[in-house]
This record gives structure tokens, sequence and C-alpha cells, in this order.
């Protein structure tokens, strides 16, 4: 973004409205104008930075919802993290944040933390899981590893359950291959049963939005070119997401970096262009799935919104109206279902007081619903709801695909 565009801020104060930090606060230096305005003086060198500056750059969920509504067209989500990166550089960081980025640099590195973690969770007293806390989440609320990584799980090339319509490649991101396989076991199942040949790169590594955020964009540039020298040259109908902040970082934030550095980018281009989440993928495709028609019980269900979901697919209104066409559903919107839950990559750890008050209030309205699932489409969203949860609040929270999954008909 060049400095011509933050003077195109009108400071109109559109931004504060969507803003989940200011909404909570009520604090000018925390909304997104302000920032912008902090950002032109320290590019002016008329504000040095200072550990206020960055803290104020950081508390931010980067969520997106200021750029898509900024009627100058700011594009304050790659300004906010090129800022990150230069308050990274001279503040530094938390050694809790040097330790993730040092893991999501490699995959390798990723996957041996996996299996440590795992053996933790395994021998960890149960009065230490209970009291302590990362953020506002007890330990013992985390959900377990996967006992083998998504990707080693399964083939590279899987075939569908019928006649083939089409090829995809899932991006199964971070999440699903190291936390949440049943989000990847659903998804396979319901594209299979669609018709689909599947293919899962083996090479893939992490999209790099978590490091992006953080400020490492040397060490999130090369994940970014082994994402792409992965993806580029596969002969599939579309690239498939679970998570629409991998699909942020494919769609929009690998053209965009790629051209930042004078590079040429036209596979980063056709890969965005291929891009869409899984949800609005199944919608469209939604004549091919055949259901249980046996199943007689409906689940009560809501959704909560991820941000990037809406601001950057919009694929928030093919989940909902997914979930109305389910026959195994009885569907309750929730009010606000899609406000911020406070999440954020590490939001909920770095500011916990911020991200509790954020994500009681998205609790209290779900619970008013009396539902017994609440789904999601965002790893994040779903470790912060459902770490939150205590277990008289009697909620599982799933990704969508997972119950889309149990309402099919066997093949």
């Amino acid at each position: 973004m060049t400095q011509k565009t933050l003077q195109n801020c009108g400071k109109c104060g559109l931004c504060l409205n969507v803003c989940p930090v200011y909404k909570l606060l009520k604090e000018e230096q925390a909304s997104p104008r302000a920032k912008l305005q902090l950002i032109k003086s320290y590019d002016n060198d008329t504000l040095a930075s200072s550990p206020l500056l960055k803290e104020i750059i950081s508390k931010c969920l980067m969520c997106g919802s200021c750029a898509a509504i900024c009627p100058s067209g700011i594009d304050h989500y790659s300004k906010f993290m090129e800022m990150r990166q230069k308050m990274a550089r001279s503040q530094g960081d938390t050694p809790a944040i040097k330790s993730l980025i040092y893991l999501l640099a490699r995959d390798y590195r990723l996957n041996f933390g996996s299996k440590l973690a795992r053996t933790g969770q395994k021998f960890l007293p149960e009065s230490f899981a209970r009291n302590y806390k990362l953020g506002n989440i007890p330990l013992k609320n985390f959900p377990k590893l996967n006992r083998v990584p998504f990707r080693t799980a399964n083939e590279t090339v899987i075939l569908p359950d019928k006649a083939p319509v089409g090829t995809v490649v899932y991006f199964t991101g971070c999440a699903t291959n190291y936390l949440y396989d049943d989000t990847g076991s659903a998804a396979i199942g319901i594209l299979k049963h669609m018709g689909y040949c599947i293919i899962i790169p083996k090479d893939q590594t992490c999209c790099s939005i978590p490091l992006l955020f953080h400020g490492a964009q040397d060490k999130a540039f090369k994940n970014i070119l082994t994402n792409i020298k992965v993806l580029k040259d596969l002969d599939a109908d579309a690239i498939l997401v679970d998570c629409s902040t991998c699909g942020e970082a494919l769609k929009n934030e690998y053209p965009r970096i790629i051209e930042s550095r004078g590079q040429n980018d036209s596979d980063a281009k056709k890969i965005a262009a291929k891009v869409i989440d899984v949800l609005t993928f199944i919608d469209q495709q939604f004549d091919r799935l055949e259901f249980d028609s046996s199943a007689t019980k409906k689940i009560s269900v809501t959704y909560h919104a991820p941000c990037h979901s809406k601001n950057t697919f919009q694929s928030h209104i093919n989940a909902e109206n997914l979930l109305k066409k389910l026959p195994n559903v009885n569907y309750k919107p929730a009010p606000d279902m899609d406000e911020c839950c406070g999440g954020g990559g590490t939001f909920f750890y770095e500011y916990p007081k911020i991200a509790k008050k954020m994500v009681d209030k998205k609790i209290k309205a779900a619970k008013d619903l009396q539902v017994t699932h609440w789904l999601t489409d965002c790893p994040v969203c779903r470790l912060n709801l459902a770490g939150n949860l205590t277990i008289n609040d009697r909620m599982q929270v799933l990704h969508p695909v997972t119950l889309i999954y149990s309402a099919l008909k066997s093949i």
C-alpha cells in the first residue's frame, strides 16, 4: 500500500462500526482509522517505534472487516501486516510467539512439535490441565491432537465412490492436519460421495497467515513459494479449503505479496482463481448429495460465521443455506451469528481479557437458543468457542461438514 493510499482515509468512522475491538473498548486508539494515522506518522518519521505503538498495532483481530467496509478502498489488512513486520523488527516478540513462528516456518518442525505436544497431553496432570490456561482457555479444554497427521493418514489421490465428475485439490491447512482430522475425514467423505477425485498434496505447508500476522514475512515467503510450487501445476477444477483464513492467504495474500516483491505473480493468480471454500463448493453441488431418508430425529444447530468466511468469501451465506436444507438439522440462526468470537489467531492468547468478553457474549447467545451443536468453519473459532464452554453448557462445536457427512446416504 502506498503512502497516498493511507492519505485517502477520510476518517469517516464506518470502520468503527464493524471493528470488534473498538466496539468493545470504545477507545479511539483501538480503531482502524487511528491505526492508519499512527502508521502514516511512523512512515513519515514523526512517530518513533515504542512498545505502546506495537501494542496498539497488535491489538487487532485481523478480521478484515474494516477493509471490507472502507468506502475509500483502503486495504487495512495488508498495511497492518506490513506495520507488524516493522514493529517485530524494532520491538521483538515474546518467546511464545517466537516459538510459534519457528514451528510454522517448517512443516517438519510442526510435525515434530505436534508429536511432543500429543505425548504431553497424555501425561499432563489433571490438576494442572484444569487450572493452567493458555490465554483464556484451560488446557483441559484443548482438543487432543491427531494420532497421525491427516495428510500422512490419507493417500495423495483419493478416488470417488461413483463415476467421477471432476477433480479437486484439498488444501488441508495445519489445523486439519494436526488437530481436527474429523473435519478432513468428513470433507473427503462428502467429496467422494459427490463423485470427485481428491488430490491431497503431501508437500503443502502452513498457509503463512500466522507468520504474516506476527511480522515474519521473510519466513512466510518461503512457505508461500513452497505452496505455489506444489499447487500451480495440478490439474483440478478447484482448490478447496476448509478454513477460510487459509483461503484468504491463497486467494488474496499470495498474489499481493508476490507482486510486492517484484516477481511474476501469474502462478499465484492462477491458484487464486481456483480457490473456493468447501461449504460454497458443496452448496453449489448440492444436487449431487443423496441423504439418508431413514433419519427422523433432527439435531438442533446454530452457526458462527468466521470473520474471513464473511469478509473474504461471503460464504457464511452459503453455510446457512446448506444448514437450512439438511434433512437432519433444525437450524436456529443466532442474532450475533457474524460477530467475531475473539479468537483471531493468537489474539485469545495475547489479549485474553478482551477475547473473553467477546466469546462469553457469543456463548450466552448460543445457549439461549438451546441447541446441541454449534457449527463454525474456522479451526481457531472452533478452538476458542469450545475451549470456553463448560461441561454444563452441553454444546458440541464442530465444522459444518461433519453434520453434512453424517446425513448422507451410504453408496
